[in-house]
């Protein structure tokens, strides 16, 4: 934060950069010591070898709290870390069709939009009409109903079709929520590499060893007296 050209620090004043008489002090474990001396805190602090910490500065007396400030730094930190690793950020896929696509064309685009509502993701469906095919704008919202009902255990449609210029336009929006599905692709990538690696460890098994078979001796005849 900038002010006059300076920055304002976002960290907590702590130890000997606490400049009050006197603080509102929480111990290690979250007791209230109470209302005491800044002197006598920052005693407290040296006995536990820990800092003493502000972490209400607006409040009269400021509160402060007995804690290793070094440990909770980095514990916040890895918080924020994976906080940010399973945000969930809402993007918007688009797909574009033709009014007389191609049933092969139709399946394969169908498939993209199943596996963008599989991911969590919304997709903008977009039919693109071209010379004629603007005065017949009923078979783009018969394609979008079409679709529409075909992934529908998948999807809701968000946005009816809308006519837009040139194009006929149609969000559809998934059932599961971006975190769930993170959650769940996740899981499959787990479980696919557990099965990967218990066949590698079935593969370097060695093979039992049979034992060999038992080779008769010839018989020998009676030596001739």
């Amino acid at each position: 934060m900038l002010i006059r050209g300076g920055l304002i620090s976002a960290e907590p004043r702590i130890n000997d950069r606490i400049r009050v008489p006197e603080v509102r002090l929480v111990g290690p474990s979250g007791e209230q010591v109470g209302i005491v001396p800044l002197a006598k805190a920052l005693e407290l602090a040296q006995e536990y070898d820990l800092d003493l910490v502000e972490v209400a500065a607006t409040a009269r007396p400021p509160v402060c709290k007995l804690m290793d400030y070094g440990k909770f730094k980095y514990e916040s930190a890895m918080k924020a870390r994976e906080a940010r690793k399973n945000q969930a950020h809402t993007v918007i896929k688009e797909m574009k069709l033709r009014p007389k696509i191609d049933p092969h064309d139709y399946d394969t685009k169908k498939g993209h939009v199943v596996r963008f509502l599989k991911q969590g993701d919304k997709v903008k469906i977009t039919i693109m009409f071209r010379g004629r095919e603007q005065s017949r704008p009923e078979l783009g919202f018969r394609l979008l109903q079409r679709l529409a009902e075909d992934v529908q255990d998948l999807g809701f449609v968000e946005s009816n079709p809308k006519q837009d210029g040139r194009n006929m336009i149609m969000v559809l929006g998934p059932h599961k929520k971006k975190t769930e599905a993170m959650a769940e692709a996740r899981e499959a990538q787990a479980a696919r590499k557990a099965e990967r690696q218990r066949g590698t460890e079935s593969a370097d098994e060695p093979e039992s060893a049979e034992a060999p078979e038992a080779v008769e001796a010839p018989e020998q005849e009676p030596a001739e007296a």
